[in-house]
């Protein structure tokens, strides 16, 4: 009998998210239809309830359609809503004075559902957004039932804290989570100082990234589209992946397993987020879970400290 994964609380939501979450991104599309079903049928079998399934275009941008496949493969599945939780994005770039309304509606209206139980808002590249109107917006979807709780991709630890601080001001929910890129390669942020004193303030973390687009799995053709690169460190990354592999082989683990069990060590982590494109990927990762059990959280994190890329590269303090 396989053992369900275990939950762990987003923030201080009151909602409990499976160890492991599904990215949508660049993975759908890219399945035959009946495989995804029963990849996702299976997931949610093995424990799995957060899903990750945001709106990934932007104007002018080509159609994308990972999360409308994704409805369909929910009710192809046979998917109660009950069974799973849905991540959705929120994209500050449209933010304006009718706040976020009009794109989670769309974004709900794609998915097939009525509310999402996380949304994460995107990277913060403006710089004439008041956080405030941030805040109190998503405490008014939130008392409207269109979401639940709410957190942060790649936002700066200084940002996080000013949300905080609006947010314990004005009586309404905080951020429960930051989405961060974080693997045995991105360690800088997650693991510094900053980031330190907010998850003693109850923010947990989502880790993303931690295969930095299939590289440390041992996919270093280059064909796959990849997030962006702080630090420029990703030359490094590669350079590292023959080590890298050798280890995970020396731990009777693949390189994505390793890879994967890493971001386990995180004492602040609720769910580590990953793709997965078959059955048979989905299981080797969430196999994972018996590498950390096997060799243990300090000593992984003892054996993997070579391929810390990032190290007084890029600032603790985040974007």
């Amino acid at each position: 009998m396989i053992t369900p994964l275990p939950r762990r609380e987003i923030g201080r939501s009151g909602l409990h998210s499976s160890l492991f979450s599904l990215g949508s991104w660049h993975t759908y599309d890219r399945m035959d239809f009946a495989d995804a079903v029963g990849m996702l049928r299976e997931a949610v079998d093995r424990g799995v309830n957060l899903f990750d399934v945001g709106v990934y275009s932007a104007p002018g941008a080509p159609p994308v359609f990972t999360d409308v496949i994704f409805s369909a493969m929910v009710r192809a599945a046979g998917l109660d809503r009950e069974e799973w939780l849905l991540s959705s994005k929120l994209w500050l770039e449209t933010f304006d004075t009718e706040g976020f309304r009009p794109q989670l509606d769309n974004a709900l209206m794609r998915v097939g559902v009525e509310h999402a139980d996380l949304v994460i808002l995107g990277d913060l590249r403006r710089d004439d957004l008041d956080l405030r109107d941030l805040v109190l917006d998503l405490a008014r979807l939130t008392d409207a039932g269109l979401i639940r709780a709410w957190g942060v991709n790649n936002w700066s630890a200084s940002s996080i804290q000013a949300l905080i601080d609006i947010a314990t001001d004005e009586d309404v929910p905080g951020p429960q989570i930051a989405q961060l890129k974080y693997s045995v390669s991105r360690r800088a942020i997650p693991d510094g100082a900053p980031f330190t004193g907010l998850w003693e303030q109850g923010l947990t973390l989502q880790a993303s990234d931690c295969l930095e687009g299939g590289i440390l799995a041992g996919k270093v053709n280059g064909d796959r589209q990849i997030g962006r690169d702080p630090g420029d460190i990703r030359g490094r990354i590669l350079a590292d992946v023959p080590a890298f592999a050798a280890l995970a082989d020396s731990l009777d683990a693949s390189p994505a397993q390793l890879g994967i069990a890493f971001t386990l060590t995180h004492p602040a982590l609720t769910t580590t987020l990953f793709g997965a494109s078959s059955v048979a990927q989905l299981r080797a990762n969430l196999a994972a879970v018996d590498l950390v059990d096997r060799v243990g959280a300090a000593e992984l994190r003892r054996l993997v400290a070579p391929f810390w890329a990032d190290r007084g590269i890029v600032d603790p303090e985040g974007p």
